[in-house]
């Protein structure tokens, strides 16, 4: 006598394991470099840019402005583009030290 197949709930399908918090971590950190540490960064060039520029104050503030608007953008990509997040970090860091310079010997920090 053969036993009769029963009918019960499918088997259930394996789950594929989803991203790791390794890999969500790294994102998270990336989103916050692009977000704070690219606007940070325009900031401190439109900063420096404006103090160096050698125009009437007006047209090397709106100069400055609108060299940031296109920093920020670049350096969001940045982040989202390095191989690691501390790549991406490290990358704003190294790009911010020039401004950064140019404020302290203005004496603008």
């Amino acid at each position: 006598m053969q036993a009769q197949p029963t009918m019960g709930p499918p088997a259930a399908k394996p789950r594929k394991p989803g991203p790791g918090w390794r890999y969500r971590t790294g994102v998270a950190v990336r989103a916050l470099a692009a977000i704070l540490g690219g606007y940070a960064l325009s900031g401190a060039w439109a900063a420096a840019l404006a103090l160096t520029l050698p125009t009437v104050r007006v047209e090397a503030a709106l100069t400055a402005t609108m060299t940031a608007l296109a920093i920020y953008p670049c350096a969001a990509m940045w982040c989202f583009g390095a191989r690691t997040a501390q790549r991406a970090v490290t990358g704003l860091a190294i790009a911010g030290v020039v401004p950064a310079a140019i404020l302290l010997l203005k004496g603008a920090a």
